[in-house]
């Protein structure tokens, strides 16, 4: 009533609706509505007359009734009325009335404004919106029972390593019996980012506390819900590692853990803006200096005005359960698809496991310098890391496909050892100038035991070095002729002849 009166005020003066408009701050489309009335009895604005608020407060009453009853709202509302049993259903599903109003457009083919259907529920459902609305103090927590722990945005800044600007992020981790308040800085939030920040809290705290309250970061939590959610596999082995528990907060309820979420606007108030820093290692010291010296002795209201830093000297500290007697190595899961070369990728190197996964999907965990390959519950393959490129063990592939990778140099002399002098002599003189280049070549002769003896290929080498071309095609030409034993001596004798003039006294075809 009293803002229609200060409209209808300016509007008797003479005052047009644009000046009206900046004036009174009100769209123009509003004025039009409530000025409609007055302009359809045929009333003008006056020239000098006295603004009678009685009169106009009658004609605003007959003209706009939910003025003065807001409970005539329900009635000027029929079309919203009509569906006064679903809009019921509806709040009482936690749909927001936003949407109530969208879907009465959409799904009912009501012509109504968003601001209707929220008068419209604040009147005819005022007690249920009130219970909605309505929020249950939690009450004092036991001492070393929980903390609570958020990502919040602290600002830009340049960073002199990379030359540009980046996004500063606070994990902040709170004690919420003592309100003690661990913060600290970090360019990234992903896996390794944190746990590392959970670890470094810990570490601040001198303890662990039971329980944790996180939001539902995927790097947290990988599906929310309010029974069984299900946890991140490396916060899940980082929980298990320090004996505590996770207790994600509800989606978008971050009333779940307010304790961490009012601190957040005073930590970029009071550490962050109007600092200057130098690096993320130096950003960091001056956090935890802050954490100790600033917030850790200002008096806070929601322990009756004690210190944050009393409170958890006296009464919590002792409370923490005490650290592992090592620190948590930080854990990294991939999850990957095997490909046709069997191998899997994980962050930028790829890892071989055995070709009975291809097709299949596998975990990959980096700890330290170790990657393991599961499938399942099961260790198929573990690799040492590597940043970039391949790292790869042959046994993972079929037998019969690797046979050939497998024959190293190495490999080819041992097997011209068995073979024969000359042999070696052979796999030496190709190895000599570049033993990988030529050994294809090494693998080929070695690989004529499958089809000849090794005396045979002795041989066949024994005489490739006579006639100075020691190839693979020139000894397998040997052999295929039979002709390995050629230009060789023969071996001595003791039996006499039997025929003394040779064969050729016997040849019918001269006539002898």
């Amino acid at each position: 009533m009293t803002d229609l009166m200060e409209l209808f005020r300016h509007w008797h003066s003479g005052r047009s609706q644009v000046q009206i408009s900046a004036a009174l701050g009100i769209d123009r489309k509003t004025i039009r509505k409530y000025l409609a009335p007055a302009i359809a009895a045929g009333m003008m604005p006056s020239n000098g007359e006295r603004f009678d608020e009685q009169v106009w407060r009658e004609l605003i009453v007959s003209w706009f009734p939910e003025v003065a009853d807001p409970t005539m709202r329900a009635v000027t509302r029929p079309a919203i009325a009509v569906h006064h049993e679903w809009i019921h259903q509806q709040l009482d599903e936690s749909v927001t009335v936003a949407t109530i109003a969208q879907r009465l457009r959409d799904d009912h083919g009501v012509d109504v404004s968003e601001s209707s259907v929220r008068r419209y529920v604040a009147t005819a459902f005022a007690e249920q919106v009130a219970e909605r609305k309505a929020t249950v103090p939690r009450g004092a927590v036991t001492p070393g029972e929980e903390a609570q722990v958020d990502y919040g945005k602290l600002g830009m800044w340049h960073d002199p390593v990379a030359d540009r600007r980046v996004t500063v992020w606070a994990f902040a981790m709170i004690l919420a019996c003592s309100r003690m308040l661990f913060v600290q800085p970090v360019l990234r939030m992903d896996q390794s980012s944190w746990c590392a920040s959970h670890v470094a809290a810990f570490d601040y705290f001198g303890g662990t506390p039971t329980r944790i309250v996180c939001d539902n970061l995927k790097i947290g939590v990988e599906r929310p819900d309010l029974y069984d959610p299900k946890i991140n596999r490396a916060y899940a082995e980082f929980a298990a590692f320090y004996d505590v528990v996770i207790d994600p907060a509800r989606a978008r309820k971050p009333k779940d853990k307010p304790r961490i979420e009012r601190p957040m606007p005073y930590i970029r108030d009071s550490f962050w803006r109007g600092r200057t820093f130098t690096s993320v290692p130096q950003m960091q010291d001056a956090a935890v200096v802050w954490c100790t010296e600033v917030y850790g002795r200002h008096s806070h209201r929601g322990i009756d005005g004690m210190p944050p830093m009393e409170l958890f000297t006296k009464a919590e500290q002792s409370t923490l359960k005490p650290l592992p007697p090592r620190r948590f190595e930080h854990v990294v899961y991939h999850v990957g698809k095997v490909a046709a070369d069997c191998h899997v990728k994980a962050g930028k190197a790829l890892y071989s496991v055995p070709w009975r996964l291809i097709g299949q999907r596998v975990t990959v965990r980096t700890a330290g310098d170790i990657v393991q390959i599961f499938d399942g519950d099961e260790v198929a393959a573990t690799h040492v890391l590597h940043l970039t490129g391949r790292s790869t063990n042959f046994e993972h592939y079929p037998p019969h496909k690797v046979a050939h990778a497998l024959q190293t140099v190495s490999w080819c002399r041992r097997q011209a050892d068995e073979i024969g002098p000359d042999a070696v002599a052979v796999v030496a003189e190709l190895s000599e100038l570049n033993a990988l280049h030529r050994l294809r070549a090494i693998q080929g002769i070695v690989g004529l035991r499958k089809n000849y003896p090794d005396h045979r290929i002795n041989a066949a080498c024994h005489r490739a070095v006579q006639v100075g071309d020691v190839q693979y095609r020139t000894i397998k030409g040997i052999l295929v002729a039979g002709t390995e034993n050629e230009g060789a001596p023969a071996p001595a004798t003791t039996a006499t002849p039997a025929l003394l003039r040779g064969p050729q006294a016997f040849d019918t075809a001269s006539g002898q």
